[in-house]
């Protein structure tokens, strides 16, 4: 395929983030893409659709949790080349956030802490944010 014809995917994914600075990641479930990987949690942008909003609706529909635009907080991005699509994904960190995630579509749920992430198995694409955020949180960035 052309770099010209390569299609690009947005969505936007979150870190959620717990007082004890743990973040939350969803497993890929069976019969999806990279299913068993860990992620962090979130979705594809539609048409017309902020990448906050998409994030409001995304956690509620996932995980059963309300989370504000005002709680989103732009954090950094990935952008990667699967070979038949390319991602771009902003990534936003929440600290607020009113429920007790849930996976809502069969999909495991863990919280780790950022010094850990590198032991989860991830997507490619999130690879680069687990070392990011590992890196942000020794640096005292979160504090």
């Amino acid at each position: 395929m052309s770099k010209a014809s390569l299609k690009i995917v947005y969505v936007a994914a979150i870190a959620l983030r717990r007082a004890d600075g743990a973040i939350l990641l969803a497993q890929r479930p069976e019969g999806k893409a990279m299913a068993g990987l860990w992620e962090l949690p979130g979705g594809k942008i539609e048409a017309g659709e902020t990448p906050e909003a998409a994030l409001v609706r995304e956690v509620e529909e996932e995980l059963a949790v309300t989370v504000t635009p005002e709680a989103l907080k732009p954090l950094t991005f990935a952008s990667h080349g699967y070979g038949d699509f390319h991602l771009v994904m902003p990534v936003f960190l929440c600290e607020y956030w009113q429920g007790e995630p849930v996976g809502q579509e069969n999909q495991a749920i863990a919280w780790v802490q950022p010094d850990d992430l590198e032991n989860w198995p991830a997507p490619e694409a999130d690879e680069p944010l687990f070392n990011f955020l590992k890196a942000w949180n020794a640096a005292g960035a979160f504090s």
